[in-house]
């Protein structure tokens, strides 16, 4: 048997009323005297066989449950007969749960409360309570505020009780009533249900066929009159073509003659693309030519520039040269040599590796840096390089041999 007791109207079961309270671990509060008095009773000063029929009637279980765990631990599964029976002995004597339930009982049924307060005869008593029965609504706020009116008998307590118990038999047979008719419903509702869905799939398939031969209709009648557009067009274009035969005896003629000037339209658009395609490829090759004439000048002017420089000039320095055209290192070699001088070159990490610039940049005397033909990281280390070291440096925009030739003749002078 459960370590928990069993409350019930008239007695407990499981346990005696010391052991109830130690287990829920509430305390005792003295009883508050039962004498006839004009104020209401309390939860626990009306007779202990009243608190089954108060609990069972004003409390749901889900709200009981919700009211209990606010003063006691319980087990989460803890059935609704032991909550019911916990609950009722609680209300035997005060308690902090029947505080709990006094105070929701007053605060939800005050209006009905208020309402039997001017009642002050136990037949008045008695004739409300009879009326709430016969209407058959707020009989749990009746029920409340009969039993803890102060002009409730003994005798109405006892008829009030008898009332609740039967209303209580016949809600349980009316219930079993509702059950058996809601079993009957729900196979009705089932076989309509299917019938329903039948009715359905049949009305579904009706629509479906209905839809096609509609679409097909639809279809047969867009393909009529296109047929019937396409006989007219035809039977109107037969008759333009009589007239206008009739009207133009030559036309034959005139079509082939048509079609001879759009070909040769086409030829003459032709023949133009080609002669603008050819005016172009001209004026491509003047302008290479002109430019070939310019650098044959230029080069002229350079060799003669070198032909001027003095030789002996750089008495044996090494000199770097960083950048440059490709196509004029052997110029900038020869103006080098001709000074008398060691000449070195680094393209300037285009295609050499920009750490090579290091060691070329430490044996030379001299570095000269073309910066139209570098790189942005070629320029920055040959600069801090030329910087760390003390080297000279000079840094030419013009990648051209005469400039190259001018920084050589500069560096030349200085002692």
């Amino acid at each position: 048997m459960s370590d928990f007791p069993f409350h019930v109207a008239g007695g407990v079961f499981g346990g005696g009323r010391s052991i109830f309270l130690d287990a829920l671990s509430l305390p005792v509060e003295p009883s508050v005297s039962t004498a006839s008095s004009s104020r209401r009773r309390k939860l626990w000063e009306i007779s202990h066989k009243f608190h089954c029929p108060v609990i069972g009637v004003c409390f749901e279980c889900d709200e009981l449950r919700r009211l209990m765990n606010k003063v006691m631990h319980l087990p989460k599964d803890a059935a609704d007969f032991l909550l019911h029976t916990t609950a009722v002995g609680c209300c035997e004597e005060r308690s902090r749960l029947a505080d709990v339930l006094q105070k929701t009982l007053e605060k939800r049924y005050q209006l009905t409360i208020r309402q039997f307060a001017s009642i002050k005869t136990d037949s008045d008593l008695r004739l409300a309570w009879k009326v709430a029965c016969k209407e058959g609504r707020n009989i749990p706020a009746a029920l409340w505020a009969c039993w803890t009116h102060p002009d409730c008998t003994d005798q109405l307590e006892q008829e009030i009780y008898a009332d609740i118990h039967m209303i209580q038999h016949q809600l349980g047979a009316h219930n079993r009533a509702d059950q058996n008719a809601m079993k009957a419903l729900k196979v009705e509702n089932v076989g309509l249900y299917q019938r329903l869905e039948s009715s359905q799939a049949e009305l579904e398939e009706l629509r479906r066929k209905m839809a096609a031969q509609s679409s097909q209709s639809v279809q047969t009648i867009a393909q009529l009159r296109a047929e019937l557009a396409a006989t007219g067009a035809r039977a109107l274009c037969y008759a333009k073509e009589s007239v206008l035969r009739d009207a133009l005896p030559d036309l034959e003629t005139r079509q082939v003659l048509a079609q001879r000037l759009s070909d040769t339209e086409a030829r003459a658009k032709e023949a133009r693309l080609q002669a603008e395609e050819l005016s172009r490829e001209v004026g491509r090759l003047r302008d290479f030519a002109k430019h070939a004439e310019e650098t044959i000048e230029s080069l002229t002017r350079e060799d003669d520039a070198l032909a001027a420089l003095p030789e002996d000039q750089l008495s044996g320095k090494c000199v770097l040269c960083v950048g440059g055209r490709s196509g004029a290192v052997n110029s900038y070699r020869e103006v080098v040599e001709q000074s008398g001088g060691h000449f070195m070159h680094h393209d300037g990490g285009l295609e050499e590796s920009l750490h090579r610039i290091d060691g070329v940049l430490a044996a030379a005397d001299i570095v000269i840096c073309q910066v139209g033909c570098i790189s942005h990281n070629a320029y920055w280390r040959v600069k801090e390089l030329c910087k760390r070291t003390g080297k000279p440096c000079m840094f030419v925009k013009s990648a051209g041999v005469t400039s190259f030739g001018r920084a050589v003749n500069e560096f030349g002078k200085k002692p």
